[in-house]
């Protein structure tokens, strides 16, 4: 295939679009626990007071348990068709984009995440894209920005902006009146 050819299939946009985390996002946030084990029965074996088959059944064990995360933490993520976001987490969820009414970036105990805003009030945080301490992505920006750009151009020429529900903090205050009278 020529540049050319390349270039010009490089111009005509996905049908689907996948974020998942990366496998470094997947096993990073356990590599602490996981020194922090084996550093004591590292120890533990040093004072004579573990077998080295012990230690070996612990290295072994942990090794199984990073083994799953990269495997079971690989399927959260989301995935953009035309019409709708499709959220991959412990259930999978679908939203229409002409339901979204925003999408932001909000930050949780140091990491940042995209959250969807739908029109029923309801928010959907994103496992993926992400980035934080032991979970850095340095293409969070660009990826936010690409979610973004696929629902301005998927949303539809119908899409109105919906009022937020009201809650109780901005819903207007009850008059005042004598509580315990009968209502009228």
């Amino acid at each position: 295939m020529g540049l050319v050819e390349r270039s010009q299939a490089g111009a005509v946009p996905p049908k689907a679009l996948r974020y998942r985390s990366t496998r470094l996002q997947r096993v990073l946030p356990v590599l602490p626990l996981l020194g922090v084990v084996m550093g004591t029965r590292i120890w533990e074996w040093v004072a004579g007071a573990l077998s080295g088959a012990e230690v070996a059944k612990t290295s072994g064990t942990w090794a199984a348990l990073l083994f799953v995360l990269l495997i079971t933490n690989r399927r959260f993520g989301v995935t953009l068709t035309q019409s709708t976001a499709i959220v991959h987490n412990l259930r999978r969820r679908t939203i229409q984009w002409d339901d979204v009414q925003a999408i932001r970036i909000e930050a949780v105990l140091g990491n940042r995440t995209v959250v969807i805003y739908e029109a029923g009030g309801r928010r959907t945080s994103l496992r993926a894209p992400l980035t934080g301490f032991l979970f850095w992505d340095r293409e969070f920006e660009e990826k936010f920005h690409t979610i973004g750009r696929w629902w301005l151009d998927h949303r539809g020429p119908d899409w109105v902006p919906v009022p937020p529900p009201e809650s109780w903090w901005n819903a207007p205050s009850a008059p005042n009146r004598n509580p315990f009278a009968p209502p009228a």
